[in-house]
């Protein structure tokens, strides 16, 4: 695929990252999350609760929950609960990931992340690139 190409369905994939983070129910932030392999999505995420808790992110004072999922972990394990596999994929994010989700990140074998906006410690966007994962910034263009 061209570099012009790749560069507009990249885009693309992220628009439809940051409406699926409006899906999520948290108050401070809405990340959403796609794994695309072969030009066909293949997992989508966005943060929130677990499955079968209650759907508020935040406690009283604001401070988000310990047990909130981020996006991208949402995605991952959603996609090794199927028959899919995300080795060799890209996936799509608003946010840029944390070290811990940049760890899952890895070990799934996505080779490839396009984040629109950076999260305020960039300690796993230089893990991922000491791993050999390719990293690109793209903000929004509206």
């Amino acid at each position: 695929m061209t570099e012009k190409k790749q560069l507009k369905y990249d885009r693309a994939y992220l628009k439809m990252a940051r409406e699926w983070g409006k899906l999520s129910h948290c108050k401070r932030k809405q990340v959403g999350a796609l794994i695309v392999k072969g030009r066909m999505i293949i997992s989508d995420g966005f943060n929130g609760t677990p499955t079968g808790f209650d759907n508020c992110c935040e406690d009283e004072d604001g401070v988000t929950k310990w047990e909130v999922l981020h996006a991208e972990a949402n995605a991952i394990l959603k996609v090794a609960s199927s028959t899919q596999s995300a080795n060799g994929a890209t996936l799509y994010i608003t946010l840029s990931p944390c070290t811990q989700c940049s760890k899952l990140i890895h070990q799934a074998g996505i080779k490839r992340v396009v984040y629109a906006s950076a999260y305020k410690d960039l300690s796993g966007i230089y893990f991922l690139e000491k791993a050999g994962v390719a990293v690109n910034h793209l903000p929004y263009e509206e």
